[in-house]
């Protein structure tokens, strides 16, 4: 048994809204045991615990979880590399991450396999952020929006082509403009499990609300970047997020979207339909230079990351500081910034009793920072993954 102490403990009040809490002392194993006032846990028996953190102040916040990463420090999921993905899962620890979905990309389905093959191994791990399974983007897009997707291996919609790792996936990307008409491809992979996602589209709107509405898509991949955007005779992809429930990746490296248009998404959708996501490539935490993405260069300067043609081309974006731009950006307070990459993701996958909040019950997945998201402890299930 372990506690945490002298802490500002990020928990959902009476209402349901996060709110930060002082003199509390949170008790956990691998999920979480007590949440208790200090005075209270000054008459326990410090021998009961195997150890006892001081936060010295900092917040004591939920895991944050990473439901699109391609890569970091080297490695992609597309590697196929059982090391990689271990290096992959340790670095995100040292963001504040514990729970993270790695991402593939549009390859040939063979590749494909092969990485989705190794993610369903990892889950397994226990070093670094857990592996909750994959988030498959592509290689059901459109090729006018495949932004840095590769267009040779595009192809339709197949649901035979993924039923075999229905187990693993979680998440997947596709263009509903390619589905033939009366596909039953999204009720499928409902019916699999696998929440489906718009994304690298050419949709309009009427066609993008109909797959929110009526046959169930729940979620936008990267909002803005690689679909039809918001115009007011043609509200496409953006105005069909805007006018529903689904929930909204945001790449938050004030790159991919502007401060202004993530204060926007703010005002529309609120952080209980916001998902910050890094969406970052293996140059991440790498500095500038050249790197790979898809099989395609990239060269990185400071946090942009572009191909040849000068498409921008995923990210450097590591989650500390995802949350600390959106905070800044639309003027709140990192604490309530915090539930975009907690509790709100966890909702999107349906892991939301588990997992995205620091409650009794749930698993221990916990992360300690500063006002500036520096991170300096975190433990996933109770086990310490990373301390400065």
């Amino acid at each position: 048994m372990k506690a945490i102490v002298n802490g500002k403990l990020i928990t959902p009040g009476p209402n349901g809204d996060f709110r930060v809490e002082l003199d509390k002392v949170v008790i956990f194993e691998d999920r979480i045991l007590e949440i208790i006032n200090k005075a209270e846990f000054d008459t326990r028996d410090r021998g009961s615990f195997e150890e006892v953190y001081y936060a010295q102040g900092q917040y004591v916040s939920p895991g944050f979880i990473n439901l699109h990463i391609h890569g970091c420090v080297g490695s992609d999921t597309m590697d196929c590399r059982e090391m990689g993905l271990r290096r992959m899962a340790v670095f995100q620890a040292s963001t504040g991450v514990t729970s993270m979905l790695p991402t593939t990309m549009t390859y040939d389905m063979p590749k494909v396999n092969a990485a989705l093959n190794l993610v369903r191994q990892a889950t397994s791990y226990r070093d670094g952020a857990r592996i909750l399974g994959a988030n498959m983007e592509g290689p059901f897009i459109s090729e006018s929006h495949k932004g840095a997707q590769k267009a040779s291996h595009i192809r339709k919609a197949d649901f035979d082509l993924i039923k075999e790792y229905s187990d693993v996936i979680k998440l997947i990307t596709i263009a509903p403009e390619e589905l033939p008409a009366g596909s039953d491809f999204i009720s499928k992979c409902r019916a699999a499990g696998i929440r489906v996602s718009l994304g690298h589209t050419a949709a309009d709107y009427d066609c993008a609300i109909n797959a929110i509405n009526t046959q169930g898509v729940t979620h936008i991949t990267h909002l803005f970047n690689a679909m039809t955007g918001l115009h007011h005779r043609n509200p496409g992809v953006v105005g069909a997020a805007f006018d529903s429930d689904a929930f909204c990746e945001l790449i938050t490296d004030n790159i991919h979207v502007s401060p202004g248009a993530q204060r926007i998404v703010h005002k529309v959708k609120g952080k209980e339909r916001t998902v910050l996501i890094t969406d970052s490539m293996r140059a991440c935490g790498l500095g500038d230079g050249e790197s790979e993405l898809g099989g395609q260069k990239v060269f990185v300067k400071g946090q942009r990351a572009v191909l040849e043609d000068g498409t921008i081309a995923g990210s450097v974006l590591t989650m500390d500081k995802a949350i600390y731009n959106y905070a800044q950006n639309i003027h709140i307070p990192v604490w309530q910034a915090v539930e975009c990459a907690t509790r709100t993701p966890a909702r999107a996958i349906g892991m939301e009793n588990d997992l995205g909040s620091i409650e009794v019950g749930k698993m221990a997945d916990i992360t300690v920072f500063d006002e500036n998201v520096h991170i300096t402890i975190t433990f996933c299930a109770g086990k310490e993954i990373f301390l400065e």
